[in-house]
């Protein structure tokens, strides 16, 4: 089974955001889409490992911001890179503005943005589906939207080559670069960055 053929699915890059207790956070996702229109409704997959999934899971409401061509890769190390349990996300950006339903919706680097009241979730083990009531939705701009393989293109940086190279092996995360030290990378790791699962590294 070649496991590569997932990278062949089409998907887009969003920033996730929610509120809770006047805390305002978010994370990058790459599983959104409508599921009905009438009524509007949206679904949204969410590791239990972001800060965000569980502000969601308490308060039932969140937005979802469509991430454009125009993007830098600050936006991906803000949202992405961090967890919202150690940091304020939105401390020292600007490239925001507050939605009807009192949660930040991104405009730097986003063409459009959806809010959301959760209706039913389903437990995928390492992930949350959420299934939600559209109840805001609005156009920024015409910028097309980035795709993952945009993303993996033209967005993220190219790794450098390492110029002290060692006998050590590493394993790098295909989607933020992460290096992970050791002869074998363990079945179960996730990477610290970006919380993708082993099968994203590759053995360097």
């Amino acid at each position: 089974m070649n496991e590569k053929a997932m990278f062949q699915l089409t998907y887009g890059l969003y920033v996730l955001t929610a509120v809770k207790d006047g805390k305002q956070s978010g994370c990058i996702i790459n599983t959104a889409g409508q599921v009905t229109n009438s009524p509007n409704r949206i679904q949204i997959a969410v590791n239990k490992a972001n800060y965000t999934h569980d502000m969601i899971m308490e308060t039932g409401k969140f937005t979802v911001s469509m991430i454009n061509q125009k993007a830098n890769f600050d936006l991906f190390k803000r949202f992405g890179f961090q967890s919202g349990k150690d940091v304020d996300k939105f401390e020292g950006f600007d490239g925001f503005a507050l939605g009807e339903n009192g949660i930040n919706y991104i405009t730097e680097g986003c063409n459009g943005y959806i809010s959301a009241k959760v209706e039913q979730t389903l437990d995928l083990g390492t992930h949350t589906l959420f299934i939600a009531l559209v109840t805001d939705m609005d156009v920024l701009n015409d910028v097309p939207s980035t795709t993952y393989s945009y993303y993996q293109e033209n967005i993220k940086p190219k790794p450098q080559a390492n110029q002290n190279k060692s006998d050590k092996t590493t394993w790098v995360c295909k989607v933020c670069g992460y290096v992970y030290e050791g002869e074998e990378l363990p079945a179960d790791y996730i990477c610290p960055l970006c919380k993708h699962p082993a099968s994203d590294f590759e053995k360097q």
